[in-house]
């Protein structure tokens, strides 16, 4: 098996997060990648770096105003007087988005706090002066797995026959949306990644696992009947991202059935994923997915600091082994887990499976 990683990922270094009125300690820690690196020295599969800058796979996804701001919102901000350590959002414009818009405009104002109101959607975004580096090269990380795959899967009779490619992503994505970021992400590192395969593959899968609905995800592919969105999360009711994750929500336009959201209880333990898990891979196959790509998370652990379900390590076993049942060309991105304690084991059941 293939993985791949940048060094710089591990340069954004968040130093705050806004939690039930308080500014707290950032969650998403540098210390996330050793971890998983670790897992994978264990496995003996040493992670291969990408060699180029993919601009022109983020813009397939995201708008040039939206990444234009996340390239140069630091050097802006340094240049107020008595700026925070972080660009940290204090105001959030009103916007009546409508599902047939790929995107809203750009930021009418000029104001690098404007433009951090309107690019950045929550209060668990910050950017720091290393940050974009880190963002930029965990998209290229996802593009370049997505290339070996195609590379891999297209060479051989069978595509199937193809081993699974990973992309050790930090920053995670899939709560950026095309033109936002919020809840950790910055670039949609999947999304980036399914719309890669697409140049390969006619139908192309997404299969997101992780606490959290895959919001971002489901809004950049929400009209489209060539990709199908799934996202295994908790009830959003009375949980991040609150809005979006709800099963009515089935698509629009031409891509109305093809976004699939699967909520569960709060507390579920591995039982309640798997039953879901099931009814996704079910899904997937009426689909008749050419490719996959798994947007993995592990804050579902029990153990996870801002997680609410109850899965423990040994339950990525066997959501790895309905992923391998499918038989299809599959990329791997890492999406959320914060028990930084539990993440190596977490990867080693779900590979190894």
């Amino acid at each position: 098996m293939r993985a791949f990683y940048h060094p710089d990922q591990a340069n954004h270094d968040p130093q705050q997060f806004m939690r039930y009125g308080r500014v707290v300690p950032a969650k998403d820690l540098p210390a996330r990648t050793d971890a998983l690196l670790g897992a994978l020295r264990a496995m003996g599969i040493a992670p291969e770096a990408p060699t180029h800058d993919y601009a022109a796979a983020r813009l397939d996804i995201h708008t040039a105003g939206f990444l234009t701001f996340l390239e140069t919102a630091w050097d802006r901000w340094a240049t107020l007087t008595d700026h925070g350590p972080e660009v940290w959002p204090n105001t959030f414009p009103y916007w009546s988005g409508r599902p047939e818009d790929r995107a809203r405009p750009d930021c009418p104002a000029e104001s690098i706090v404007a433009h951090s109101g309107w690019y950045l959607g929550d209060m668990s975004a910050a950017l720091g002066p290393k940050s974009w580096p880190s963002i930029r090269e965990s998209c290229n990380t996802a593009v370049a797995a997505a290339d070996a795959l195609i590379a891999t899967a297209t060479s051989r009779p069978k595509p199937q026959a193809a081993s699974p490619v990973y992309a050790l992503c930090r920053p995670s994505g899939h709560h950026a949306r095309a033109d936002r970021a919020s809840g950790f992400c910055f670039v949609n590192n999947t999304a980036v990644a399914a719309q890669r395969l697409r140049t390969a593959f006619k139908r192309v899968a997404i299969l997101d696992v992780d606490a959290h609905h895959g919001d971002g995800t489901q809004q950049i592919f929400y009209s489209r009947a060539d990709v199908l969105t799934i996202s295994i999360h908790a009830d959003p009711k009375n949980y991040y991202p609150f809005f979006t994750g709800y099963a009515g929500e089935t698509g629009y336009g031409e891509g109305e059935g093809f976004n699939l959201n699967l909520p569960l209880a709060h507390g579920s333990t591995g039982g309640a994923m798997m039953t879901a898990v099931d009814m996704a891979c079910e899904r997937i196959q009426q689909f008749g997915a050419d490719a996959l790509v798994v947007a993995l998370g592990f804050d579902a652990h029990a153990r996870d600091p801002i997680g609410v379900l109850k899965l423990e390590a040994a339950d990525f076993d066997p959501i790895g082994r309905r992923v391998r049942a499918l038989a299809l060309p599959t990329l791997v991105v890492q999406e959320g887990g914060y028990a930084i304690d539990v993440l190596g084991e977490c990867l080693t059941e779900f590979f190894g499976a």
